[in-house]
């Protein structure tokens, strides 16, 4: 009977064998590679539609599911409403922990309107694993780095915004529902889809005093009369009717509360920053997040994607925190920053608070401020994709719907009885249109975005031990110096972490060897050498910087084979080894 199922098992093998040779034969006698693309992908996707929060994970638990050598899944939290808040982390778990090399974070979708930051995070993972088979760049990458990607931090609205009647800027909160218009009542005007499309558009009266008519060769677009012309139209604004009675529409929805103002740096209570909550992580997915990062030391980059503008941003988000970003630092971050220029045509790398507007209680600010995490904020979609040139406008959008999507973005006028309004006119852009990449640029932009996530991932610190010397000072004593060169852009502390010593020091350590002596070495050419007295095999160093390195000695007295070894928080591990 055992040899009958072990027969069973060698043929199931053979057939699974077969089964993948015949589809990398298929694939080779159907397809032609492309370029910097997976060619014969384990988990299919497409990236030219929006998942909702059941179909991200899904695709989730295929990517873990494929490449279990390079993916784990986890739920790092609970939502608002229960869901779990899922994570991917990736590397080459082959080549060591994740926690032993330095990190990278990577989230969307904190914002529920905004959602591409799903799908983006989601592509990054997706690459990252089914490159990594035959790309020496991505395996050498994963070897060094981990990635710890959450596609939606956001879970419960993403559906909302997906599955329930919205315009494009709703609902930006979680699914707390507050008193939005302050009659004390919560929840009582929401969203009203009257004619049940799903989507928020908005509405126009005929009127003897109106200021608009529909431009004659293009009945979708409302045109101003001249100032002394009277108009067919009055705009009455959101598709919707007052519940309330309060005399505006769809006014106390889901909301007001913004995700992006309650994180624990430059927090400020809701009358000076209009959306932040009770107190800073008063919301649950935030607070998973946080509590990860905290448990996560190794972060030493992050990204968080957002909508839209075509935007690089970097912190601080008010200026009031200025003095915070030193430097050195921002040195790093514009290195960072116009490279992703270069990268991502349309985009602009920006400074919150002077370019944008001030943000106090930002995520981005409190990965830098509190974590000393080098940190960007991409707002994506940018009408310069529709035609690859500087434009915008709602002119640029009706061209954009006539050309490019074929009318699927408009709703056309169509009269509708209203309860209150009488006859009106119901019709707009959809929700899913201006904000939102149609499908056929959802790929490529999510593919720069990404490459530009991975050279930043790329610059984090990565060290090695060389240059290691030894020189005889007689008495049966001699000296070894080694330098720990760091081959990236970012250092191993920013100037925030050193400020407030938010992580521990590098530690370089000597094992084989009788220490009598250890030093960091400040200027060898003068012998300027500061001595550490405590275990000085195991010598501390506040920082290893970008591009460049730090001298550590030893006075030893005795040791032919002895090795040298690095262990950094944010800068991983690297080791020497001497064999005589």
């Amino acid at each position: 009977m055992k040899k009958i199922k072990s027969i069973k098992i060698l043929l199931a093998v053979a057939i699974s064998g077969l089964s993948l040779a015949s589809n990398d034969a298929e694939a080779q006698e159907k397809f032609f590679r492309a370029v910097g693309t997976p060619h014969n992908p384990k988990v299919e996707i497409a990236f030219n539609r929006y998942y909702t929060y059941e179909g991200l994970v899904d695709n989730m638990k295929k990517i873990a599911a494929a490449h279990p050598n390079l993916a784990k899944l986890e739920s790092i939290g609970k939502s608002y409403e229960g869901r779990d808040i899922m994570t991917l982390t990736i590397t080459d778990f082959s080549s060591g922990k994740d926690t032993d090399k330095p990190g990278m974070w990577i989230d969307g979708n904190i914002h529920s309107n905004e959602v591409q930051g799903g799908e983006f995070s989601l592509y990054g993972a997706w690459y990252l694993t089914e490159m990594f088979a035959d790309n020496e760049f991505v395996q050498q990458l994963l070897k060094d780095k981990s990635f710890y990607i959450t596609p939606t931090i956001n879970p419960d609205a993403r559906n909302n915004y997906f599955l329930e009647p919205n315009t494009a800027h709703s609902p930006r909160s979680g699914m707390m529902i507050l008193d939005n218009d302050g009659d004390g009542e919560a929840g009582e005007d929401m969203m009203d889809d009257l004619d049940g499309d799903g989507h928020i558009t908005m509405m126009i009266r005929k009127s003897p005093t109106g200021r608009y008519i529909k431009d004659p060769q293009d009945p979708r677009k409302l045109i101003m009369v001249a100032a002394d012309k009277v108009g067919e139209y009055e705009m009455l604004g959101q598709e919707g009717t007052d519940v309330d009675g309060d005399g505006r529409v769809n006014d106390d929805g889901i909301g007001y509360y913004d995700p992006n103002r309650d994180w624990g740096w430059n927090w400020q209570p809701d009358y000076i920053q209009r959306g932040a909550l009770k107190y800073p992580f008063t919301l649950p997915e935030n607070r998973s997040v946080m509590e990860f990062v905290m448990k996560h030391p190794n972060i030493a980059g992050a990204q968080s994607f957002h909508n839209s503008g075509g935007m690089i941003l970097r912190g601080p988000g008010a200026e009031e925190d200025v003095s915070t970003y030193n430097r050195d630092d921002i040195r790093i971050y514009d290195a960072l920053g116009r490279k992703g220029e270069e990268m991502i045509p349309g985009y602009r790398y920006l400074t919150v608070y002077k370019d944008l507007y001030s943000v106090f209680g930002g995520e981005l600010d409190w990965f830098y401020g509190v974590r000393g995490v080098f940190t960007f904020s991409n707002e994506l979609m940018v009408p310069y994709l529709y035609f690859n040139k500087e434009s915008g406008g709602q002119n640029e959008q009706f061209s954009v719907d006539e050309l490019l999507t074929m009318g699927d973005a408009f709703v056309n006028w169509k009269e509708f009885e209203h309860p209150q309004f009488g006859t009106v006119e119901i019709g707009g852009f959809k929700k899913n249109f201006g904000r939102l990449h149609p499908g056929f640029l959802l790929e490529q932009d999510a593919h720069r975005n990404t490459a530009f996530t991975i050279y930043h991932a790329y610059h984090t610190p990565k060290l090695s031990v060389m240059d290691v010397k030894e020189d005889e000072l007689g008495g049966g004593l001699k000296s070894i110096t080694a330098t720990i060169f760091n081959e990236r852009l970012m250092p191993t502390h920013a100037s925030q972490d050193l400020k407030y010593k938010i992580e521990r020091p590098d530690y370089v350590t000597i094992s084989g060897a009788k220490v009598l002596a250890g030093f960091v070495v400040e200027d060898e050419d003068f012998n300027k050498v500061k001595e550490q007295k405590n275990s000085p095999e195991k010598i501390a160093v506040d920082n290893i910087p970008g591009m460049t390195g730090v001298k550590v000695k030893w006075v030893v007295s005795s040791g032919a084979n002895y090795s040298i070894t690095v262990d950094s928080a944010k800068g991983g591990k690297a080791s020497w080894k001497k064999n005589k």
